[in-house]
């Protein structure tokens, strides 16, 4: 049998007002009545029989009777009944639930700081709440899952624990721990706490001076570079497998090393403890020779007394600068000589071998005169000197 009698089950906070609606689809006149958890008539029609002042009439008609309940308590938890008088009569049930928020969560840990490498234990509880809340764990960014516990008190109450495990590193040192506790009845609860990580110290050495490669007669400085929680007080320089140099100056973290020789190589360690442990960092010392000056060169000069040459301005290099030298060297000097007296040399010898090969005649002045006469004969005849009687002379060259 489909009901004609219609309601709507509440949440409510404690000390909050909850709101009891008792809607007739079709009514035929028919008698509307709220009864609560123990039966007893809350409101008859329009009238209150119960002699609490809490339950209010919202609205009366022929479809719905609605009443409050303010101050709500959790002594009013449970079912209501809304009643229509027909044949036979038909009941609605309202349940109302109250809502009780726990108290603050509150973080627990088992030790206040950790070291680096152990593991911490953290404890969140919630009491108090109805029903019972959840409990989420959120370090920095990420959720870590923990362990919860739900115990109920004797006022039907409920408390919850959660604990939460995991191991720290020195990252961890200050990053925020949250315990996020959900309920209906709150948003955004939570409690958190800041993680403190003691870690053993990080241990660097720098090399103050020299900016280069350490050589002999330089001067060094190390700087032992040390942090960690707590701070670290202790630091100390050795030199590894030998003993310091005994002028070696130690102030504070730094280390400081005068005229530098090939003996002082080796390995120099410095260390650093706090309370958590100590760690140390090595430089090898290799020293490398002096620099060497080298000596600035000089130019040989060649000098010739009896010639001098003058370049013509018109050979002179357009491209030097306002500073280049206005005078020539002597080696230039002696160098062009050399080229011109070789030069002279070879063409003296390529003339007298074109000579040699090309031989010829010629006459004397004897012959002086041939040019008037008719013959040869007659111009030796008449040739200059009248040798007369003579025969032809005729001269070779060789």
């Amino acid at each position: 049998m489909t009901t004609n009698l219609v309601t709507d089950n509440v949440e409510v906070m404690e000390g909050d007002v909850a709101v009891i609606s008792c809607r007739v689809k079709n009514n035929d006149d028919s008698v509307i009545q709220l009864l609560n958890p123990n039966r007893q008539t809350i409101y008859f029609r329009d009238v209150r029989p119960l002699k609490d002042a809490r339950f209010q009439l919202v609205n009366f008609s022929d479809n719905e009777l609605r009443v409050s309940l303010s101050n709500v308590s959790l002594s009013d938890e449970g079912r209501y009944v809304c009643q229509l008088y027909t044949d036979p009569p038909q009941e609605a049930y309202a349940d109302i639930t109250v809502l009780i928020p726990p108290g603050n969560p509150i973080i627990e840990s088992r030790e206040g700081q950790v070291i680096e490498g152990n593991e911490t234990e953290m404890t969140c509880t919630a009491m108090g709440s109805k029903p019972a809340a959840t409990i989420r764990w959120m370090k920095g960014d990420k959720e870590l899952q923990g362990i919860s516990k739900v115990e109920e008190t004797y006022d039907h109450m409920f408390t919850v624990t959660s604990q939460l495990r995991f191991i720290v590193t020195k990252e961890d040192d200050g990053v925020p721990v949250v315990c996020i506790v959900d309920h209906p009845a709150v948003k955004d609860f939570q409690a958190l706490t800041y993680l403190v990580v003691h870690y053993k110290p990080e241990v660097k050495i720098i090399v103050e001076f020299p900016d280069g490669l350490p050589r002999e007669g330089q001067n060094m400085e190390l700087s032992c570079q040390a942090k960690g929680k707590p701070h670290p007080q202790q630091i100390n320089w050795v030199k590894v497998d030998d003993d310091l140099p005994s002028h070696a100056l130690i102030t504070g973290p730094d280390l400081y090393i005068e005229n530098l020789n090939k003996t002082y190589n080796g390995t120099y360690r410095c260390f650093a403890a706090n309370s958590v442990g100590e760690s140390y960092d090595d430089y090898i010392l290799y020293v490398y020779d002096a620099p060497t000056t080298t000596p600035i060169p000089t130019t040989a000069t060649t000098t010739i007394p009896t010639t001098t040459i003058s370049l013509p301005e018109a050979t002179a290099d357009s491209r030097a600068g306002e500073g280049a030298p206005r005078a020539v060297d002597h080696a230039v000097i002696g160098g062009v000589v050399a080229v011109v007296v070789f030069a002279m040399l070879c063409l003296l010898i390529i003339l007298g071998r074109y000579f040699a090969r090309h031989k010829g005649t010629y006459f004397t002045h004897e012959a002086k005169g041939a040019d008037d006469a008719a013959d040869a004969d007659t111009a030796i005849i008449n040739a200059e000197g009248g040798h007369n009687n003579s025969d032809e002379k005729k001269e070779y060259y060789i």
